[in-house]
């Protein structure tokens, strides 16, 4: 009879798990949690770091009163709503395109060779995206105006008129994330229950019914996280719009990050620019709420 051989004793305690979660949970809370804490407790201070003498003293909603009486950050506030609402409807749109296009039956290969490519925009960093953005929309040698003179059109001078470069952070923004969208809506359509679909097929030719009474259901629960990911993303996008505009040519491109980051590292009035931080993530928190609510209670 063969002998059982002992498992070792590896000295393993009930607190093990928590060490190896140790690292993440630290750099969380270094990178996520601490610098939030911090833009509160600033937000309640006079924080103007050119005057370090003054001791940064408490001054309650002082800094919130003056966002709340800033026209500026409220014109930025509806230039990023203007933008929100210029790509996301492009965004979802393409997205769903493409995912309803690599759903069809015998689109396997095709399917993972686009899932790969699609990868590759959401890979790029915003700053690498705003370099490219500022190459392709060049006035002498960028790819858009070669593209406009083959079709006979003068070229134009995307980055230095407001609404040609409000044109280039949008167009950039697209092409970063519409592949995000197709991919969530992707998986959205795979949880489709393939006899369901086949059977609603049979029943009719026509696709917009298909997607409306069989598809849609399963697509509800991705459009809600498309729709919060982006809302929050977009209010706090900057990257991109300073490598390519710095807001500019005059406030065409200022969004509400882009004026907070002047606000706070060219004025140095660090306690209005964490207040008008805090009050984007509260806007960001009531907006995600909202989707939640009305999707959500479609889908259950």
């Amino acid at each position: 009879m063969a002998e059982k051989t002992a498992t070792p004793n590896r000295g393993y305690g009930r607190w093990t798990p928590f060490w190896f979660l140790a690292p993440a949970v630290l750099t969380l809370l270094l990178i996520g949690i601490y610098p939030t804490i911090f833009a509160l407790v600033t937000s309640f201070r006079r924080y103007n770091i050119t005057r370090p003498r003054d001791g940064f003293p408490f001054i309650g909603f002082e800094n919130y009163l003056n966002v709340l009486s800033d026209s500026t950050f409220w014109s930025s506030l509806l230039l990023t709503a203007r933008f929100y609402v210029t790509v996301l409807p492009v965004q979802i749109a393409l997205g769903l395109a493409i995912a309803l296009l690599l759903h069809k039956p015998g689109m396997g290969l095709l399917k993972s060779l686009a899932r790969v490519t699609l990868v590759v925009p959401l890979a790029t960093t915003y700053a690498v995206v705003g370099l490219i953005g500022r190459l392709i929309f060049n006035r002498d040698f960028g790819v858009a105006n070669q593209f406009l003179n083959w079709f006979g059109f003068p070229g134009f001078d995307w980055l230095g008129s407001p609404s040609g470069a409000f044109a280039a952070i949008a167009i950039m923004d697209i092409w970063q994330w519409t592949p995000f969208c197709a991919l969530i809506f992707l998986a959205g359509l795979s949880m489709v229950p393939g006899e369901i679909e086949e059977a609603a097929r049979l029943e009719t030719s026509s696709r917009l019914s298909l997607l409306r009474y069989v598809q849609l259901p399963y697509l509800l629960p991705g459009l809600t996280a498309v729709m919060i990911l982006r809302s929050a993303d977009v209010l706090k996008l900057f990257d991109m719009v300073f490598v390519m505009t710095r807001g500019g040519p005059g406030s065409a491109t200022d969004l509400v990050s882009v004026y907070i980051q002047r606000v706070g590292f060219r004025i140095f009035d660090l306690g209005t620019a964490s207040a008008q931080a805090i009050l984007l993530l509260i806007l960001t928190i009531i907006i995600s709420r909202l989707y939640i609510r009305v999707l959500y209670r479609e889908v259950n």
